[in-house]
């Protein structure tokens, strides 16, 4: 089975079926922080965050959202002709302040005629019921997608992560995203510290069955002046080289639904933040190598999916 020239059901081929070209993603800081850190959930964030909360290839939250985006368009327009963007809120929690200025933030992104979609990355435990008659109001406007970080379905996990919410939260918001057409995004992490690879398949397993659109694989980074880096100093946990970390990334593939879109295989770790795995920085060698192995061993998407 084949997506274009994909052995799985890439963004890339996503978004050209859906627009009929290559759009390209602009990340922003809305100047946001997030209930893990200021004391609603917890004051120390998850333990694998960073101190820009995950935002790291965001713009300056200095700069205003319409300035973020020029900046980004001009970055990326000056290698190649591009006329179609999304705008992602990454950093942070990005449904975490007052609706009024949610909006305002928000309408100012899709204000932009060559931002095609809203991209928002949030917590489950963060969206009442104006943050969704908002989104709902958007998506009448142009299409807002919702990415979730759940990172593992796993309790004993989450608790170390320090998630700070149930599994019954996501379940409720992905629930409701949907209820309104909200297009649904799913984190996960893989490699998190005492998960075997069956917690790992237990996880993508779950998300099969769940109604949403797309999801996120996310190699674990530890990243300097994280919980997580201090841990890993004082106790090293299992980290995998880049062979095993692709042979057990195309059985994840193998087993996922062919229906959710794969936003992200690996992932970038800042380099002058990561201590490791080292190897991910050079992201083009990794999918080159997972391309090549996904056709030696035959491999697509759903080849092992099971309804």
């Amino acid at each position: 089975m084949r997506w274009g020239e994909k052995r799985y059901h890439s963004l890339d081929y996503e978004l050209k079926q859906m627009f009929k070209e290559k759009v390209y993603k602009i990340a922003l800081n809305g100047g946001m922080t997030c209930p893990n850190r200021d004391g609603h959930v917890g004051t120390g964030g998850c333990i694998f965050c960073s101190s820009q909360g995950s935002g790291d290839f965001a713009g300056s939250a200095r700069l205003s959202i319409a300035k973020q985006i020029r900046q980004g368009k001009a970055d990326i327009s000056s290698k190649r002709p591009v006329h179609s963007y999304i705008a992602y809120f990454q950093a942070f929690t990005n449904t975490y302040a007052p609706v009024e200025t949610l909006r305002a933030l928000y309408m100012e992104a899709i204000a932009d005629p060559e931002v095609k979609i809203l991209s928002i990355a949030t917590r489950p435990d963060c969206l009442g019921a104006d943050v969704l008659a908002l989104l709902d109001e958007i998506n009448h406007i142009k299409p807002v997608w919702v990415e979730l970080g759940l990172q593992t379905i796993h309790p004993e996990t989450s608790a170390y992560i320090r998630r700070g919410y149930e599994l019954s939260v996501f379940e409720q918001a992905v629930k409701e995203l949907r209820a309104i057409g909200i297009t649904v995004i799913v984190h996960t992490i893989l490699y998190l510290p005492g998960e075997t690879k069956d917690d790992m398949l237990d996880t993508i397993h779950y998300l099969n069955h769940m109604d949403i659109q797309g999801i996120k694989l996310q190699l674990l980074h530890v990243l300097t002046h994280t919980d997580l880096a201090a841990d890993y100093e004082k106790h090293p946990f299992y980290i995998p080289d880049m062979q095993d970390y692709i042979q057990f990334l195309g059985t994840c593939i193998a087993q996922l639904n062919p229906e959710i879109v794969i936003h992200r295989l690996t992932g970038d770790g800042p380099k002058d933040l990561l201590i490791a795995p080292l190897w991910t920085s050079n992201k083009r060698t990794v999918l080159n190598q997972l391309h090549s192995h996904l056709k030696e061993q035959d491999i697509w998407q759903g080849k092992e999916y099971y309804v």
